[in-house]
C-alpha cells in the first residue's frame, strides 16, 4: 500500500476520499493549508478552526495531519505577482482559486519529500480546472511522484458523496438543501453547485459570506488610500496578508467584489461560477489606476495584452511555464516606477478611483489644462494632423481616382 499525502480541506470531497483511502489500507498524511479563509469567518479564531480540520483528519484515520500557515507565502509569491499583471480571467475573475493551486502542488511535493511518501492526491473532479493546475504543478516540482485523482477515476455526484459521508460517519457541512461547493482564500471566495448550476437562477443570498447585500450596505461610502512602493501595496501600515484581509472586510461591507459569470473551463466546457473578491478587486482597481498615471501609452497597450496572457496562464494551469516567469520579469521592471498613492471610494458595490498621485506621474497639468496656464503648442497640431493623416489622405485620393470613369 502507498503512503499518500492528501490535500485536505476538511470539506465533503476530501473527507470522503480520506476515509476511502484509510479503508483501502493506505497510509494517509493529510495536508491542510491556512490560506486565510478562516480569518474571514466572523467570531471564529483561524487557529481553532483549522486545528479542528486537522483533528477531523486524524479522527477519520489519517496517520498524520499537518497544518501549514501559507498565508504570507500565498499573498507575496502568488497573489501579488498576479496583482502586478492585473490578472483577471476573461476580464472578470481575479483567479483566487487558480492562484492557490500551484502553491498547493509545491507544498504537496515538499511534504511528500519530508514524510517519505510515494504519492500525492487531491479531491478535484475529472471535469474541473484544478486537476490540471495541481498535477502540472506536481510534474514541474517532483515528476517522480504519483499523483492520484480519485474523483476522476470514480466520479461521485454531490448527493452520492453526501450519502456516503452520512453512511460512514464522516461529518460534513453540506446538505441536500445547501450543497454548495466553496473554495476560499484571502484573494477570494468561489461558490458553485446546487441551484447555481442553472444560470437562470439568481444566486441565493445564503451563497454569500463576505459581501453585504444592497439593503445592508452603509448609506455613506468609505474612502481609503492604497499606497504603492515598487508595486507592493500597503494601507495604513498594513501589508501582505493583513492588508488583503482588511480590504476584504472594508470593501465587503459595501458589497464590493460580487461576481457571477459563465466562464470557459480549461477542459472545454462552460460553467457558472459565483465569486466574492472584495480585497483583490479593490487592489487591482488601484494598481490599474497607478499604471495609467505612470506608464506610457505604448507600455499600457502592450501590458494589456501581456496581462491577459498572464491571467490565461494562471487559469490554464501553466504557472510553471517559462512565459509566466518572463512576464514576471517584465512586470518587475515596470514596478520600479509603481510608486504612489491611489484614493478609492467604496460605495454600493463599487470601488471607484477618485484620486491618484505619484512622483513618476506622466500627467502634466500645464499641458492638460484648458485654463490660463496652458503650455500646449496648439499651432503644432495642424502639422501633426497632416503627417499623421497622410496615409489615409493618400489612400482616399487613390481610391477616388481609380473609381473615376476614364
Amino acid at each position: 500500500m502507498s503512503t499518500i499525502v492528501l490535500a485536505y480541506s476538511g470539506g465533503l470531497d476530501t473527507s470522503v476520499l480520506l476515509k476511502k483511502y484509510v479503508e483501502a489500507g493506505h497510509r494517509v498524511i493529510a495536508m491542510t493549508l491556512d490560506l486565510g479563509e478562516s480569518d474571514m469567518v466572523a467570531g471564529a479564531g483561524a487557529g481553532a478552526a483549522l486545528e479542528a480540520v486537522r483533528q477531523k483528519a486524524l479522527a477519520l484515520g489519517a496517520a498524520d495531519a499537518v497544518l501549514i500557515d501559507a498565508r504570507e507565502r500565498f499573498i507575496e509569491d502568488y497573489a501579488f505577482r498576479a496583482l502586478r499583471a492585473n490578472a483577471l480571467y476573461e476580464g472578470v475573475y481575479p483567479l483566487s482559486a487558480a492562484l492557490s493551486r500551484p502553491l498547493i502542488a509545491d507544498l504537496l511535493c515538499e511534504i511528500a519529500e519530508e514524510k517519505g511518501a510515494d504519492a500525492v492526491a487531491h479531491g478535484c473532479t475529472g471535469k474541473g480546472n484544478d486537476q490540471v493546475r495541481i498535477e502540472i504543478g506536481v510534474k514541474a516540482r517532483s515528476p517522480h511522484l504519483r499523483c492520484y485523482c480519485p474523483l476522476r477515476d470514480e466520479p461521485m455526484s454531490r448527493p452520492e458523496a453526501i450519502a456516503y459521508a452520512q453512511a460512514h460517519g464522516v461529518p460534513v457541512a453540506q446538505t441536500a438543501a445547501k450543497p454548495y461547493s466553496v473554495d476560499a482564500n484571502l484573494w477570494g471566495r468561489s461558490i458553485e453547485a446546487g441551484v447555481l448550476e442553472d444560470p437562470w437562477n439568481a444566486p441565493p443570498e445564503d451563497a454569500y459570506a463576505w459581501t453585504a447585500p444592497p439593503e445592508k450596505q452603509p448609506a455613506e461610502g468609505d474612502e481609503i488610500i492604497i499606497d504603492f512602493s515598487d508595486g507592493i501595496p500597503s494601507m495604513g501600515g498594513l501589508r501582505g496578508a493583513a492588508l488583503v484581509k482588511e480590504l476584504n472586510v472594508v470593501a465587503g461591507k459595501h458589497g464590493v467584489g460580487r461576481l457571477d459569470l459563465i466562464e470557459d473551463r480549461v477542459v472545454g466546457l462552460k460553467s457558472r461560477e459565483v465569486y466574492e473578491c472584495p480585497g483583490s478587486l479593490t487592489l487591482i482597481a488601484a494598481n490599474k489606476a497607478l499604471e495609467r498615471l505612470v506608464l506610457t501609452r505604448d507600455e499600457l497597450r502592450f501590458k494589456a495584452i501581456a496581462d491577459q496572457r498572464y491571467a490565461e496562464l494562471i487559469y490554464d494551469g501553466l504557472w510553471s511555464s517559462p512565459l509566466r516567469e518572463a512576464l514576471d520579469a517584465f512586470n518587475l521592471c515596470i514596478a520600479r516606477r509603481m510608486n504612489g498613492s491611489i484614493r478609492l471610494r467604496l460605495l454600493r458595490g463599487q470601488a471607484t478611483v477618485v484620486g491618484s498621485r505619484s512622483p513618476f506621474a506622466l500627467y502634466d497639468e500645464h499641458l492638460a489644462t484648458y485654463g490660463a496656464g496652458d503650455a500646449f503648442k496648439h499651432d503644432a497640431a495642424e502639422g501633426f494632423i497632416g503627417i499623421w493623416g497622410l496615409p489615409v489622405e493618400v489612400a482616399a485620393k487613390v481610391r477616388a481616382s481609380a473609381l473615376t470613369p476614364k
